[in-house]
């Protein structure tokens, strides 16, 4: 059983379970700093009831066993930047970025210790693409040109919660784990990318498809834990939208499940 903490009227409260948050490098006051977006902390927070703890980006230096040893979830953000093409044989020229070596070289392991470890995962449009390319899967770049495809781009010049807004539909596979999550067939999601799953990672379930075919959902198949990608923003909306809460919720009670497991061996 997790181990409770105490309230100061004395009932007893369960602690939070840790979960690592993937990071970007960002250059602010000329100095790199190590960072990510508050909606995912907001969200871990107040949606899931976990406790975030930034992971940085310092790739093979950093102890990934000794990491997964310590929390019980892993949860990998959306970012402005894009997985080095040069990780699944795409092309690297500057137009498919901007990118962010540091990150790729921390992410991607760390997916995979995740994995390998039954650690609870969720995975937010930059990470649904690292988690394809860490299992073995490639990209597409600028889908929006693709025939017959929708602009998933985020509007420019707009105000921040213009470009979350919700907008396009999205189906769930019937046989998939998230349309139970999410309780229905078909949800309306933002969209904020122009980059989208090609070929299919080793293990990688499709859960949701858009009304284009584009991949906007996955899951990792045979995965001993919850282990969820979505191309969309969940975070952004987690407060306000039943469907994007469900998602956090679900995370949030795999990771305290796992807290619970653990504690008992």
């Amino acid at each position: 059983m997790q181990r409770p903490t105490w309230r100061s009227n004395g009932k007893p409260k369960m602690a939070q379970p840790l979960i690592a948050v993937s990071t970007d490098v960002r250059c602010l006051c000329k100095t790199d700093w190590h960072a990510t977006p508050q909606q995912y902390l907001d969200a871990a927070i107040a949606a899931a009831g976990v406790f975030p703890l930034l992971v940085p980006c310092f790739g093979r230096r950093l102890d990934f066993d000794r990491l997964a040893a310590a929390v019980d979830g892993v949860l990998v953000t959306g970012s402005g930047s894009n997985v080095h093409p040069s990780l699944y044989g795409g092309d690297a020229g500057e137009l498919n970025g901007p990118y962010d070596p540091a990150r790729d070289a921390t992410t991607l392991p760390l997916i995979v210790r995740a994995i390998d470890r039954g650690i609870p995962l969720l995975a937010i449009c930059r990470g649904i693409q690292e988690l394809n390319v860490a299992l073995g899967g490639t990209l597409a770049t600028e889908i929006q040109e693709r025939p017959g495809s929708l602009d998933h781009r985020a509007p420019q010049g707009v105000s921040r919660s213009e470009q979350f807004a919700i907008k396009h539909k999205v189906m769930m596979m019937e046989d998939g784990c998230l349309r139970e999550i999410v309780g229905a067939d078909e949800i309306k999601v933002n969209s904020h990318h122009r980059q989208a799953i090609d070929r299919l990672g080793e293990r990688l379930k499709i859960e949701s498809v858009a009304e284009d075919g584009t991949v906007e959902a996955v899951s990792v198949n045979y995965a001993s834990a919850f282990a969820v990608g979505v191309q969309w923003h969940p975070e952004y909306w987690s407060a306000s939208d039943e469907a994007s809460a469900r998602i956090f919720r679900a995370f949030g009670d795999a990771v305290r499940g796992h807290a619970a497991a653990r504690s008992n061996t």
